[in-house]
């Protein structure tokens, strides 16, 4: 399948979204209404990094921070983590971290308040991206949130450009949030324009519908699927929130359950299962188990209150999956 030089300094380097989350212990309850939060080190690739980190992988991170106590917070987060922060700059003009506040009305119920306008991971510019630095990974991810907007949208598509020369493997991670994006045409433009050169897409439907818009796809995942496998993908995740998710691939289609857990929130499960799943392609695990590895870790997230603190270590991600499957078998057919 996809070749990673794992005999790099780094196994992966992540670029774009970090943030703060507060995420309520008032349970059961509006936003409006919630009074106590927990705070945490959130943003899609910021916690996939932290998941990988979690399971053994030599992480990087390519982004920007605020010049203040929450910049400490994420930099100091990741060094415990043993994540490599010298790409890590700090903002100069009073930019702050994107604040996220979320809601738990019910397990199944959950929604997001973001707080992204001006924000400090959106002004990641070009000069911050180094060739030798891309090339010291086996892999590149690219968030889709850092195509939104001037000046990351560049800084993305130069790491993109250099990972490309450097025979550095890519993940595109479609992480579409509605914010700073000014319409459907260019969302579908640059998150397209990122997916071509791909070797790995990760989305939910709803993120596939929106990167084909030009395309004149019909909106089923076997469509998409060829599509990008015809482009340069080699594996491409088309994810169904609580109903799993699809993998197709060059040597092989797969569904993928979750596994059964008393959920606490609906949010955090895909960057649970993205760090899982990509820590276990890039171990050498075939497709199916790497899959599996990647819903298992989901599961583990919505039924925890964190995001990043929470992410499992190998010990745990293996003894949960061992427990799971004595009680309800394999998550994994083949399609």
């Amino acid at each position: 399948m996809i070749s990673f030089d794992l005999s790099k300094p780094l196994h992966i380097i992540p670029v774009g979204r970090v943030a703060i989350d507060f995420n309520p212990t008032d349970y059961n309850r509006p936003l409006s209404e919630s009074e106590h939060f927990n705070k945490y080190l959130g943003g899609s690739p910021a916690n996939i990094a932290v998941g990988m980190a979690r399971l053994g992988s030599r992480v990087g991170f390519l982004g920007r921070v605020s010049d203040d106590a929450f910049g400490d917070f994420v930099t100091d987060f990741f060094r415990k983590e043993g994540i490599d922060v010298s790409h890590i700059f700090r903002c100069a003009n009073g930019e702050k971290l994107g604040l996220t506040f979320t809601e738990i009305l019910s397990p199944t119920q959950s929604s997001i308040l973001m707080y992204r306008e001006g924000v400090a991971d959106l002004q990641l510019c070009v000069d911050d991206v180094d060739d030798a630095y891309i090339a010291s990974s086996a892999c590149l991810l690219i968030s889709g949130t850092a195509l939104c907007t001037s000046p990351t949208r560049e800084a993305a598509l130069k790491a993109l450009t250099l990972a490309l020369k450097n025979h550095v493997p890519v993940v595109f991670d479609a992480d579409y949030r509605a914010y700073t994006w000014k319409n459907r045409d260019e969302i579908a433009l640059y998150t397209s324009l990122v997916a071509r050169d791909a070797d790995i897409i990760m989305g939910s439907r709803e993120e596939y519908d929106l990167m084909e818009t030009l395309l004149g796809l019909d909106g089923t995942d076997r469509t998409s699927a060829d599509y990008w496998l015809n482009q340069k993908a080699g594996i491409c995740v088309i994810k169904h929130g609580k109903e799993g998710s699809c993998a197709y691939s060059k040597e092989g289609n797969y569904q993928v359950r979750p596994f059964p857990v008393n959920a606490l929130k609906g949010f955090g499960g895909g960057d649970g299962y993205a760090s899982s799943f990509l820590h276990g392609l890039m171990a050498g695990d075939p497709l199916p188990v790497a899959l599996e590895k990647g819903s298992a870790s989901a599961s583990m997230l919505v039924a925890s209150h964190a995001c990043s603190r929470d992410m499992p270590d190998e010990a745990s991600l293996a003894a949960f999956i061992e427990k799971e499957k004595k009680q309800y078998g394999s998550v994994i057919t083949q399609l």
